[in-house]
């Protein structure tokens, strides 16, 4: 089954961690195999890197963040329209299928 978040779209987190709650964002990758989605800013982490070389250049230690996937089901689309989390509906028209908002009912790949 194909997910209804795509790259691109705005999402609001719904449930998890207490300080990503409620927060909004775009989502940067959608991992499809998984089920599950990287949003921007949003389940940071900090990866400690030692200093590695290759290719005879070296790649300075540190901490580096970034962001970790949350599942997809922790995560709403917002509506462009009406700019509320809602859920996704699909409406096919001819040999066409796009996604709809369930709220306000507006096309929301226009």
């Amino acid at each position: 089954m194909s997910m209804k978040i795509r790259k691109g779209d705005t999402v609001e987190i719904i449930s998890g961690r207490a300080e990503d709650k409620g927060k909004r964002g775009e989502v940067i990758r959608v991992l499809t195999d998984s089920n599950r989605v990287v949003v921007q800013g949003i389940n940071m982490r900090t990866k400690h890197q030692g200093q590695t070389q290759s290719q005879g250049r070296n790649i300075n230690p540190g901490k580096v963040r970034f962001e970790a996937p949350v599942d997809v089901s922790n995560v709403m689309l917002v509506c462009p329209k009406c700019n509320k989390p809602s859920r996704v509906g699909m409406q096919v028209e001819g040999d066409t299928k796009s996604r709809i908002c369930k709220k306000c009912e507006a096309l929301i790949d226009a």
